[in-house]
C-alpha cells in the first residue's frame, strides 16, 4: 500500500499509462527547487542535445521528474523498485539512469556546473591545480567478487573511491577498483584520466601514500608536479594539513549522499556514475544560492542566529539570550563576549548573584562555569 495518495489518473498528461510525472510538485528535501531547476534545466537539455546519436522517439517522461527520481535514490540509498509513487515508473527511471551515464551525461553536466561555480569564485573556468585521494568502502553482498578486494589498512573489504578535486573542493575525476589497489596504482589511471580531460592543470597534491614511481611517471609522461604533503611524526592528534584538507571535505559531502556509504552496484561504472549524480545534486545546490545571494544552509547542530537585543540594562540582556535559546547551556565567556564585556571575573560573580536571586535559576550552574579564557 502506497504511504503517498496518488493523484488521479492521467491527470498530468503523460503517455505512459498510470504515470503522473507531468505537473508533479517538489515533495522531499531531495527534490529540486525552483531555482534549482531553473540553474540545471538548461544545462541538462543543451548536455542531452550533443549526447543525440540519432533522432528517434522523443522522452515521454518529465525530465525534471527523472532527475528528482535519481537525486531520491542517490539522497536516501533506497532500492530502484522502492521510488515513491508520485515518480516515473522504477525500470524507466532506471534505464534512464543507465543510458546516460554510458553516454557521460553526469560528468558533462558536473563539469558545466563547475564552470560557472569556478566563475564566480573569481577562478578560471579550468582548474590548474587539484588534490587527489582514495577511500575505501564497504561492499554489498550484490557487488561482484571479482571487483572487491580486502584493504588491509582500513580492514575494509570492498571497494575503493580514488578522486580529484580543485582547489575549491569540485569533483575532477573518479576512478573504482578494488580495495586491494594501493593508492599509487589505482593513481596511474586517475591521473591520465585526469590530464585527459584538463590540460591546463600542472600540480595535484597528494598524501604520502603515493610516494614511489608515480611521481617519476606523472612527471615524465604526464608533465604533472606530484607534491607530497606528508604528516609529521612528531605531531600528535587531529591536525589540518595543507591542502589535503579540501579533498578529505569532499569525500565528507559525498557521505552525505546515502547510497555512496556502501557500494551495492554490480559494475564499478554504476557507482562512478551515482558519485557524479552526487555532484551534479551539489554544485546544482551550491551554485542556485550563490546566484540568489544566500549563505551557506547551517547544520542542524549550529545554533540559531542571535536575537537583536533590546533590553537597556545587562541583566535583561541576558534574560532574552536565555529565552532565545532556552536549551543551550550559555558559558560565562560567550555571554561577556556578546555583551561586549572585558572584566569577566567581575561579571561571573554577577551572574552568580543573579542565580542566587532567582533571576536566571533555570539554567543554574551551567551558565556561569567554564568562564576561564581558555573556555
Amino acid at each position: 500500500m502506497p504511504v503517498y495518495t496518488p493523484a488521479p489518473e492521467n491527470s498530468s498528461g503523460c503517455a505512459s499509462p498510470g504515470c503522473r510525472c507531468h505537473g508533479r510538485r517538489p515533495a522531499y528535501p531531495s527534490d529540486l527547487s525552483d531555482a534549482e531547476w531553473a540553474v540545471l534545466e538548461g544545462e541538462a537539455r543543451a548536455v542531452m542535445a550533443e549526447l543525440v546519436k540519432a533522432m528517434g522517439r522523443p522522452m515521454v517522461h518529465d525530465l525534471r521528474a527523472v532527475l528528482d527520481a535519481i537525486g531520491y535514490v542517490t539522497r536516501y540509498g533506497i532500492e530502484w523498485r522502492a521510488l515513491p509513487v508520485d515518480f516515473p515508473p522504477h525500470d524507466a527511471v532506471y534505464a534512464f539512469f543507465l543510458r546516460w551515464s554510458a553516454r557521460g551525461l553526469p560528468e558533462r553536466l558536473a563539469g558545466r556546473l563547475r564552470g560557472r561555480l569556478r566563475v564566480m569564485a573569481r577562478r578560471g573556468e579550468l582548474p590548474t591545480a587539484g588534490c587527489i585521494d582514495s577511500q575505501s568502502v564497504k561492499a554489498a553482498e550484490t557487488v561482484s567478487a571479482v571487483t572487491c578486494g580486502y584493504d588491509s589498512g582500513k580492514k575494509i573489504k570492498g571497494q575503493k573511491r580514488h578522486i580529484a578535486v580543485d582547489t575549491l573542493g569540485l569533483l575532477l575525476a573518479v576512478i573504482v577498483t578494488a580495495a586491494s589497489v594501493q593508492d599509487r596504482d589505482g593513481a596511474h589511471p586517475l591521473l591520465a584520466r585526469l590530464r585527459e580531460k584538463f590540460s591546463t592543470i600542472t600540480l595535484v597534491w597528494a598524501d604520502g601514500g603515493y610516494a614511489g614511481r608515480l611521481v617519476t611517471w606523472a612527471r615524465d609522461v604526464l608533465r604533472l608536479t606530484v607534491t607530497l604533503v606528508k604528516r609529521s611524526d612528531n605531531l600528535r592528534g587531529f591536525v589540518v594539513l595543507p591542502r589535503r584538507w579540501v579533498v578529505e571535505r569532499s569525500f565528507a559531502w559525498l557521505m552525505r549522499y546515502r547510497r555512496l556509504v556502501r557500494i551495492y552496484e554490480r559494475k564499478p561504472e554504476h557507482h562512478e556514475a551515482l558519485i557524479w549524480w552526487a555532484a551534479v545534486h551539489q554544485m546544482t545546490r551550491r551554485l542556485a544560492r550563490e546566484l540568489a545571494g544566500q549563505p551557506p544552509h547551517g547544520r542542524w547542530g549550529d545554533p540559531p542566529p542571535l536575537p537583536e537585543l533590546i533590553s537597556p540594562d545587562r541583566r535583561g540582556k541576558v534574560l532574552e539570550l536565555l529565552a532565545a535559546q532556552p536549551c543551550r547551556a550559555w558559558k560565562g565567556v560567550e555571554l561577556a563576549a556578546i555583551l561586549g564585556i572585558e572584566n569577566i571575573n567581575s561579571f561571573r560573580v554577577q551572574l552568580s548573584q543573579w542565580s542566587h536571586q532567582g533571576h536566571i535559576n533555570k539554567i543554574g550552574p551551567a551558565l556561569y562555569a567554564c568562564t576561564s579564557l581558555s573556555a
